[in-house]
């Protein structure tokens, strides 16, 4: 039995998932019951609030071996994209909240994250690598197109010439072109864009908020056009949901312009499986077992296995499948495996304020 936070009918419209699981961390417990009172017409629907966060530091760093980078930056924590699968949602947990519906409607941003980065990019230690963006939560969900702290980060990035890999699912990230634009020109920036799917309905219920699969192709073509190299990432693939897409995705993405494509199965580490596995039972109850069978297939009979190497694409005769037919699908339309390399030579620190100036304010 899963536990649950109290959530009360009628407030999840809109949103990914269907159950607000206790966080990990949290001693104590709280179960919902039925007292008795029908009240769903007159509970408020769930609001997505904002909290600013003041960071110390923006750039993460880590030694996995399995990923492409390792430093990163998250402008946000959450995402109201609302996607079901996602393996951030865990990380709601350390601050005392549910990786659940918490998780999409109870967000945290950082506004100072463009002066903390001129800070560390100006430190004399400081190397410069590819910095990753989005790897968390979307850079670009919807609380960006008000707050524009992404827009800020790129700007400093610009600035130093500074090599930056984006990755998002939405289309937000054109309005940004006149950054990325120039960037592109000279090796600067690059794209993953995630599509997980062409059915519009099965995007509504899997990722509630995040654009369209139409909107998204139309981003990538966006992007192209500007000179921006696009990786599309089909992630997650989830076994009987969208693994029959496989071929149809990467034709797609390739006529919209995309140059490289990768894959990710999906993930299911701490609470997420128990989010998925409900998810499941309400939307596809014909096809959930069949799901979980293949997974844990994958995973050596667990739900989740995640040691590097085999987290992001498990292993056995499924994942094996998968591989293959992404090789073969990418290799018809031209398509590369993987991503593009950029040039970390550019870097120009950034100066830091001088205390001489204070004379002539």
């Amino acid at each position: 039995m899963v536990e649950t936070l109290f959530v009360p009918k009628g407030r999840k419209a809109g949103r990914g998932a269907d159950i607000n699981p206790h966080p990990r961390f949290d001693a104590e417990r709280r179960e919902a019951f039925d007292d008795g009172w029908d009240l769903e017409d007159e509970v408020a629907p769930l609001r997505t609030t904002v909290t600013e966060e003041r960071a110390k530091t923006i750039i993460t760093r880590n030694n996995s071996p399995d990923i492409g980078f390792d430093r990163s930056i998250n402008a946000y924590r959450g995402c109201e994209h609302g996607c079901v699968y996602c393996f951030a949602r865990p990380t709601h947990a350390y601050l005392g909240l549910s990786p659940g519906l918490d998780f999409e409607t109870r967000l945290f941003a950082k506004p100072d994250a463009a002066e903390l980065l001129r800070r560390e990019l100006g430190a004399p230690s400081y190397r410069c690598r590819s910095i990753a963006i989005g790897t968390n939560t979307d850079p670009y969900q919807p609380i960006e197109r008000k707050l524009r702290i992404t827009r800020s980060i790129l700007e400093v990035l610009s600035e130093t010439k500074h090599p930056v890999g984006i990755v998002t699912k939405s289309d937000l990230v054109v309005r940004d072109l006149d950054i990325l634009g120039p960037m592109a020109g000279e090796n600067l920036t690059k794209v993953g864009f995630s599509v997980t799917t062409l059915n519009p309905t099965l995007a509504r219920t899997m990722e509630p908020r995040a654009p369209t699969p139409k909107k998204r192709l139309a981003a990538i073509k966006a992007l192209t056009e500007a000179g921006v190299p696009v990786s599309a990432l089909i992630a997650p693939i989830v076994p009987s949901i969208n693994d029959h897409e496989i071929e149809s995705i990467v034709e797609a993405v390739a006529g919209a312009g995309a140059t490289h494509v990768n894959f990710v199965i999906l993930r299911l580490p701490h609470e997420v499986k128990d989010i998925v596995r409900d998810w499941l039972a309400k939307h596809f109850p014909d096809r959930a077992r069949r799901v979980m069978s293949v997974m844990q297939a994958m995973r050596g009979g667990k739900d989740y296995d995640a040691t590097w190497g085999l987290r992001q694409r498990g292993e056995g005769p499924f994942a094996k499948a998968i591989a293959e037919r992404m090789a073969l699908a990418a290799k018809r339309h031209g398509l590369n495996i993987g991503s593009v390399r950029l040039d970390t030579e550019r870097f120009i620190r950034p100066r830091a304020p001088s205390p001489q100036l204070d004379l002539f304010g």
